[in-house]
């Protein structure tokens, strides 16, 4: 069986590890600052962070036979705020068109705009590679689960949340969009960039250049991918998607991935979740539902049939004991979209 569980810092070599594969912002490929985004994270789910400026949850996927981290992925309670902006590249389109010659070119643009109102984030998702496709559906349980956690902590996060999607990378993890954009102005490559980018962004506004930049004097290659997601991205774009995600012509300065958002009250998983009282037994049927339970480390979650008798949830005990819950211990209860009972809705936890 599999659980979602806060990481702790024992975790840090495998999260290291795992960053080295990917190029996430929210999940640098750097000790010190793994070491403090866990140290962040363990104060959150401890409630000791009350600035939501610096509240963020990271969780791994827990293989509970070998007890061996197999992913992650983590939730920013708060992007942007004044004098620290979210930035992003904001494409559009300027027409042009000639009377003596009679035809016209459209073009796209790209333009750096920021953003401080405060929308939430979900990033730094990465399962490893040899439980990629597994039977579990390890890749959608790690990535829906945090609005299973959002819905039973809604007013820790704010009315929006983004997604940064990663955009298509070179064989070395480059991307040819940096190369012939971003480093005309930032003498940096992408990498350096990219881990930069995780102290700080002021060099972004200081160097990049104020007014539209046109696509069209970038080649081809480059510039077709603005707005792009990579071969192993598209599953999570999908999902993300489908909870109602769209994209709004904001792509990533360094890689050019689309950002996706939504309103976090629209999301179907959000809205879905709630509280109810648990009892063992051996649930009949297909309808699964993520579960979670507020125990040992401060959540513990994985996804189970389960079955509804009165205003219980049935679990089997193999479950309840995964997520640390007992007998009447009231637990998160999320049933997905083909679940077919009908919960009683109770007060949140």
């Amino acid at each position: 069986m599999f659980v979602i569980r806060p990481a702790i810092l024992d975790d840090l070599p495998t999260l290291l590890k795992l960053a080295k594969m990917v190029h996430f912002i929210n999940l640098p490929a750097d000790k010190e600052l793994l070491a403090a985004k866990i140290g962040r994270s363990r104060r959150s789910f401890t409630g000791e962070v009350e600035d939501i400026r610096q509240r963020e949850f990271m969780f791994v996927l827990e293989d509970l036979e070998s007890g061996e981290a197999v992913g992650t992925c983590t939730i920013l309670c708060c992007v942007s705020w004044e004098g620290h902006p979210h930035i992003f590249l904001k494409t559009g389109k300027r027409s042009f068109y000639s009377e003596d010659l009679q035809l016209g070119q459209t073009h796209t643009t790209l333009e750096l705009g920021t953003d401080s109102s405060g929308p939430s984030e979900v990033g730094g998702l990465i399962l490893a590679p040899g439980f990629r496709g597994h039977c579990d559906r390890l890749g959608s349980l790690l990535s829906l689960i945090r609005f299973h956690f959002i819905g039973l902590h809604r007013a820790m996060f704010a009315e929006s949340i983004l997604a940064e999607m990663m955009g298509p990378l070179t064989p070395d993890s480059g991307t040819l969009l940096w190369e012939y954009l971003g480093r005309r102005f930032i003498n940096l490559s992408y990498k350096e960039a990219d881990l930069f980018s995780s102290r700080s962004k002021e060099f972004l506004l200081a160097l990049w250049p104020k007014g539209e930049i046109f696509a069209s004097l970038l080649p081809p290659e480059a510039r077709a991918l603005i707005g792009k997601v990579g071969d192993e991205t598209e599953p999570a774009k999908r999902m993300l998607e489908k909870q109602g995600f769209k994209y709004h012509g904001h792509v990533d300065p360094f890689d050019g991935g689309p950002y996706l958002e939504v309103k976090i009250d629209e999301v179907g998983l959000v809205k879905a979740t709630v509280s109810m009282s648990a009892i063992a037994g051996n649930p009949v049927g297909n309808s699964e539902a993520f579960v979670s339970h507020k125990g040992r480390g401060g959540f513990r979650a994985t996804r189970s049939i389960y079955e509804i008798s009165g205003d219980r949830i049935v679990l089997a005990a193999e479950t309840l004991e995964a997520i640390g819950a007992t007998d009447d211990a009231m637990i998160g209860f999320t049933p997905l979209p083909e679940s077919k009972a009908k919960p009683r809705r109770s007060k949140k936890s």
